[in-house]
């Protein structure tokens, strides 16, 4: 998916996204003259090498900054921006074009949400960290099973270090994994709002000060 060097085969706001030391890097520096204020915002990195359906992803993240916050989306589409967080600046109507919905393995530096499966299509937050939950039409989502205690688990997630990251998509059940260990299982029987496909990309959030990175990017599709 990355070949170390280049953003070929992704896209995103060039003023956010780089490469760094063999890593995608997405980075929110001071703006320049002109541009919007500099408050919470997020961005994203789109992949444009398809949109899989079932497959298995592979990669390292590191989280720098108090305020950082990210993810990785997968089963997304390119969605309207919304009005943004309560007190923040307004979007960046800029970022239009990359702006993702959908199924997030989600992250933040200070620990409070890696590892749970938030759907940002309208769900929100479906299954926390330690959680397995099975959703169907009509219904709550449901907690079926426990993996663990929700601290226990976020305390394999490394602050300021790389984290092995694992994710499957296979059908209607999804399974994110951190540095070895299964932080949360989702089977999405909600045939009115499950994905069975979709884009993947890349997230960068926070404030001034706040760095993302990524390295060793990989994908194997399921058949």
């Amino acid at each position: 998916m990355f070949d170390g060097t280049t953003l070929t085969d992704w896209d995103g706001n060039p003023d956010i996204w780089k490469v760094e030391d063999g890593a995608i890097v997405g980075e929110r520096v001071a703006p320049a003259e002109g541009a919007p204020p500099t408050g919470f915002r997020q961005t994203f990195l789109v992949w444009q090498g398809g949109q899989p359906a079932d497959f298995e992803l592979k990669l390292e993240i590191k989280l720098e900054g108090p305020g950082a916050d990210s993810g990785i989306q997968y089963r997304s589409f390119i969605a309207p921006m919304n009005a943004g967080r309560a007190g923040a600046p307004p979007p960046d109507p800029r970022e239009a074009k990359w702006n993702l919905d959908g199924y997030q393995f989600d992250f933040n530096f200070a620990d409070t949400y890696p590892g749970q499966v938030v759907d940002g299509g309208g769900r929100g937050i479906i299954a926390f960290r330690g959680q397995v939950v099975r959703t169907e039409q009509g219904k709550n989502p449901r907690l079926i099973a426990t993996l663990g205690d929700r601290q226990e688990l976020g305390g394999y997630f490394k602050i300021d270090d790389w984290n092995q990251v694992d994710l499957i998509a296979r059908g209607d059940t999804m399974i994110q994994m951190i540095n070895g260990h299964v932080m949360a299982m989702l089977i999405d029987d909600d045939t009115s709002k499950a994905k069975a496909s979709g884009l993947i990309g890349l997230q960068c959030a926070g404030p001034v000060g706040t760095k993302i990175s990524f390295r060793n990017l990989r994908i194997r599709t399921i058949s």
